[in-house]
């Protein structure tokens, strides 16, 4: 599936921020069906049991997929907001150390509220954990007063992805 645009990558966060020496650094793709998508990898400091990734870090990257998947369909970082419940069902191990597709969908918005369905895949498009997240849409500034969203969102970095494989 085509990449409409690349998504751009926090400071800090902990799975987008690209100063986050921890986080997952995970870049994200606008899709040309209104969908989010992710090629990234977990690292082995985000185990749980060897060779697992811990589920906490693994339903933070659903969450992440779901407000930018709201992102991809309004064509840009406009819409900020906060969980108001996430529902992960974890299906496989998801291993560190290996290529991950991941994949997010908006499947209703109504007012100020988005809910969004995202999953994890391996290379071969198997699930391996999938969530249903419910936002309440916000700006910057009712989340945290003072808050400078295109300094916090700061890093553009192409990278010349233009296709991702995605189950349709």
């Amino acid at each position: 599936m085509r990449v409409v645009r690349k998504q751009r990558n926090s400071k800090m966060c902990a799975i987008c921020g690209l100063d986050n020496v921890y986080g997952v650094r995970a870049p994200f793709y606008s899709m040309e069906d209104g969908s989010v998508a992710s090629l990234f990898s977990f690292r082995p400091e985000h185990q749980s049991y060897p060779g697992r990734v811990h589920g906490g870090l693994i339903t933070a990257m659903l969450d992440e997929m779901g407000m930018r998947a709201l992102w991809a369909k309004e064509g840009g970082e406009f819409t900020y907001g906060v969980t108001l419940s996430l529902e992960t069902k974890y299906r496989k191990p998801v291993p560190y150390g290996e290529p991950l597709i991941g994949r997010g969908r908006v499947v209703r918005e109504t007012g100020g509220f988005l809910t969004a369905e995202c999953e994890i895949m391996d290379a071969s498009l198997h699930v391996l954990a999938n969530a249903t997240v419910k936002y309440l849409k916000l700006t910057p500034q009712q989340i945290e007063a003072g808050i400078d969203e295109h300094e916090e969102m700061a890093y553009l970095i192409e990278d010349g992805v233009t296709e991702i494989d995605l189950p349709s």
